[in-house]
């Protein structure tokens, strides 16, 4: 396969190939020359994860040798839950050009889970998309999709079953275009894969009829999967916990008005509480936000705040970054010799 075809967007092909999935202790690439294995070579400062671009050379068996993670252009990453609160980032997909978050038009639809996900998202600088599924059991999903536009990215209703609204999604899914499939367990993100792959390619279970709000997970990692118009999907499984890590931009684009009115403030570090000259109490007070999205934006700059401040995780960020540089170089000068 081309490389380029599968989103490469590098000036040096060669060795290139694109993580498809991450496992514990394994990964599985594609290449110009098909799927294969692939081998960590030595200590990396930084875990490849679904949707990375590494260069691997092949070694006799059949397996690849991965010597260098390529840089990413967007990251979508949460606060790690398998760690304490403020011990570090989990990467969850890299280079995808959207972020498709799902949610039910049921009682899975909640507008907090939303902010949360569109502020990482946003963070990733990977376009967001608001997926509203299972239209097929919504007879009017009018209400629920203006609650969705009203956090200001696009929003689509969609059904697996009927195929109502899925013309919509080929306006994103172009030739060596990648998507991200976001959402909680048992939102449809399967069923929506089998439709878009043409079959059925992943294992799902139908909602239950005797409560329609309640879906099941079926996904168990992350993969990429190459749909038949060229386009790449990552779908992901359904994820218990999204903590906030590192959202410095991410929040800000996900409440602007607020944002915006931070900076009329007369304190810099204005807890929007009973501070004098607090312009964002003075718009609550002439209902120009809300209590309810004002209350959200304040618990997630706290929760990421908690996780580490801006300062040490652009410090760790930029680490990172010199750290596969420096791996880089010695990789290319190792390939000139």
């Amino acid at each position: 396969m081309d490389i380029y075809a599968m989103g490469y967007r590098g000036t040096d092909p060669e060795n290139v190939c694109r993580v498809t999935a991450a496992h514990r202790n394994r990964f599985e690439l594609m290449g110009r020359d098909g799927a294969a294995l692939g081998i960590l070579k030595g200590q990396w400062p930084v875990l490849p994860t679904v949707g990375d671009f590494v260069r691997a050379r092949p070694l006799p068996g059949g397996e690849m040798l991965m010597e260098a993670l390529l840089p990413r252009r967007t990251l979508f990453e949460r606060r790690d839950p398998t760690v304490g609160r403020d011990k570090g980032a989990q990467a969850v997909a890299a280079n995808m050009d959207y972020v498709f978050i799902m949610t039910s038009l049921n009682r899975d639809f909640r507008v907090e889970r939303l902010e949360r996900y569109l502020t990482l998202t946003r963070q990733s600088g990977a376009e967001p998309v608001i997926l509203l599924t299972k239209k097929d059991i919504c007879p009017d999903p009018g209400p629920w999709a203006a609650q969705a536009e009203g956090l200001g990215a696009r929003v689509h209703c969609v059904s697996a079953v009927t195929g109502e609204g899925m013309d919509e999604l080929a306006a994103y899914l172009r030739p060596g275009i990648t998507a991200a499939l976001l959402g909680s367990s048992g939102v449809g993100k399967s069923s929506l894969v089998n439709y878009l792959m043409g079959e059925d390619v992943m294992r799902t279970h139908a909602t239950r009829s005797v409560d329609a709000s309640k879906g099941s997970h079926t996904t168990t990692y992350r993969q990429l999967l190459f749909l038949p118009g060229g386009a790449m999907l990552m779908d992901t499984p359904g994820m218990r916990e999204m903590g906030m890590w590192d959202v410095s931009t991410g929040l800000g684009e996900a409440f602007p008005e607020i944002e915006a009115l931070e900076k009329a403030c007369r304190f810099r570090n204005c807890g929007h509480q009973s501070e004098p000259g607090c312009a964002v109490r003075r718009a609550l007070e002439a209902g120009d936000i809300s209590p309810k999205r004002l209350g959200q934006y304040l618990a997630l700059k706290r929760e990421a705040r908690y996780s580490g401040s801006a300062g040490e995780t652009e410090r760790k960020k930029q680490e990172e970054k010199s750290a596969l540089t420096r791996a880089m170089r010695r990789e290319r000068a190792g390939r000139g010799k």
